[in-house]
């Protein structure tokens, strides 16, 4: 899967912009603020219909506009498909082959994408919220299934807490209610992120321990909130045991233990990963992306592109070379610098980027 070319009218600081890009690896190189990042940010827009960065969506738009317009062809193997979404104070609308989308599981995944930018690398100390994001975000990609059952929990979800927040007087039959359907839902989330972070433990793990030289395995661990022994009984106990935190949620007006409330952890030679180096954590997130490109290729027959956001002004020369290597010949990549001086082992066959003050010039 290959990016051919993006449009994009009003987006952050580029009134028009019309760009064609390498199959391979794209370079932007600028100071700060001047555009760079905004290039990587509508790319990964077009793919999933959000920001990394803010969300905000007004912020997008550029300055005295009302909306924005990004469109990008985009080459899979089954054909080219032209992608289309725009922005007003209405909202979004999303088209495929020029065709409005009225669900985002029929748009998303249509172009995937892995984002590898600075702040990835709080991943490991960061908050559970940025871990849950993580796995949504791949999962919502190679998994449409998934992204249809998470908007449904997440509509119980607010269904449940605005009831508990609304009255003084519950009724615990229709609470009990809103318990089967919450934990229906929530119960095929957690199937899906378990099913997911086994696969990527795989991945992630092969990776790691070459970056490591031979030294260092790494495992992922999901830590539901709600306690079970085994797949087939996990919706029972979610159940009961939202029956049983009935008093606290209600004196609480909230929902207490579900998927929005799940963690993932990282473990290096069975050792926490909070207790490693800041070198070691660079090495795990360094393979988890490598993973996150070949478990898409598995589950969506195409690589991703691959998005790295001034990202390699974080990483040493070593780790430089093995993220170079690890890119698949057939990857699309993105990459956002200041400078090449400090980018090792490039290869030849790679299109420059001249960015400034939101234009654009190429070698």
């Amino acid at each position: 899967m290959w990016l051919e070319r993006i449009e994009l009218t009003n987006y952050r600081n580029y009134k028009e912009l019309s760009t064609d890009f390498s199959a391979k690896l794209n370079i932007f190189i600028g100071q700060n603020a001047q555009g760079k990042t905004n290039v990587i940010e509508a790319i990964y827009f077009l793919a999933l219909t959000r920001s990394h960065r803010t969300r905000f969506d007004k912020e997008l738009i550029n300055f005295d506009e009302k909306s924005f317009t990004i469109s990008g062809l985009v080459h899979r193997t089954s054909g080219k498909l032209p992608l289309d979404i725009t922005l007003t104070d209405k909202g979004r609308v999303c088209k495929l082959n020029h065709l409005k989308q009225n669900k985002l599981s029929d748009y998303i995944g249509k172009m995937t994408v892995v984002l590898f930018a600075p702040e990835d690398l709080q991943l490991i100390k960061g908050s559970p919220n940025l871990r849950r994001k993580f796995m949504d975000i791949d999962l919502g990609q190679i998994k449409p299934l998934y992204l249809s059952d998470l908007s449904n929990y997440n509509h119980v979800l607010k269904q449940r807490n605005s009831y508990l927040k609304s009255t003084d007087k519950v009724d615990t039959v229709f609470l009990s209610v809103l318990d089967d359907q919450l934990a229906d839902y929530g119960s095929r989330v957690i199937q899906h992120r378990l099913d997911f972070v086994d696969q990527l433990t795989i991945e992630a793990d092969k990776n790691h321990y070459a970056i490591s030289n031979q030294l260092e395995h790494i495992s992922l661990a999901y830590q539901s909130s709600i306690k079970f022994t085994d797949l087939s009984t996990l919706k029972d106990n979610f159940v009961k045991q939202l029956e049983s935190n009935h008093q606290r949620d209600i004196f609480k007006r909230n929902t207490s233990i579900g998927p929005h409330r799940d963690d993932l952890t990282f473990a290096i030679n069975g050792i926490s990963a909070d207790f490693c180096s800041q070198g070691q954590h660079r090495s795990l997130i360094l393979s988890l992306k490598m993973a996150e490109i070949e478990l898409f290729k598995q589950q969506t027959g195409d690589y991703p592109i691959l998005l790295l956001d001034d990202v390699m002004s974080e990483l040493d020369n070593k780790r430089q070379m093995k993220l170079l290597e690890g890119i698949k010949e057939n990857v699309q990549t993105f990459i956002t610098t200041t400078s090449l001086d400090h980018l090792k082992g490039l290869p030849e066959d790679l299109k420059i980027f001249h960015v400034e003050n939101g234009t654009i010039k190429t070698d």
